[in-house]
């Protein structure tokens, strides 16, 4: 929480921070090999211009960014993500602000 955030190099949407408004999809992450006492963040996101990215190989998957959007978005059950649940990618981690750190009950 002090340092920010680290975009990944790689994923299904290329570099980015990857959110979701799932509180149960973020609590699976970072999946802890120990278990323990994790913690979700609740954030702020400035999402600027956002690009729906809905079915593998678009053609901007894992370019959007390049073409002036600021955040990908996978809608959900559109056959992207098994969970059916929907993801964020957001190039610029200046944009998320930590809200909240709250616990993950999933590991008590």
């Amino acid at each position: 929480m002090t340092e920010g955030f680290s975009p990944s190099s790689d994923g299904m949407l290329g570099r980015g921070v990857y959110v979701t408004r799932s509180f149960g999809k973020a609590s699976h992450y970072p999946l802890h090999p120990n278990g323990g006492m994790l913690a979700v963040l609740r954030l702020s996101v400035r999402v600027g211009r956002v690009k729906k990215i809905n079915y593998q190989g678009h053609p901007l998957q894992m370019t959007w960014h390049e073409h002036g959007y600021d955040t990908a978005w996978v809608p959900p059950n559109c056959g992207m993500v098994n969970s059916g649940l929907e993801e964020n990618c957001v190039y610029d981690p200046s944009r998320i602000t930590v809200l909240d750190l709250m616990p993950n009950l999933r590991f008590c």
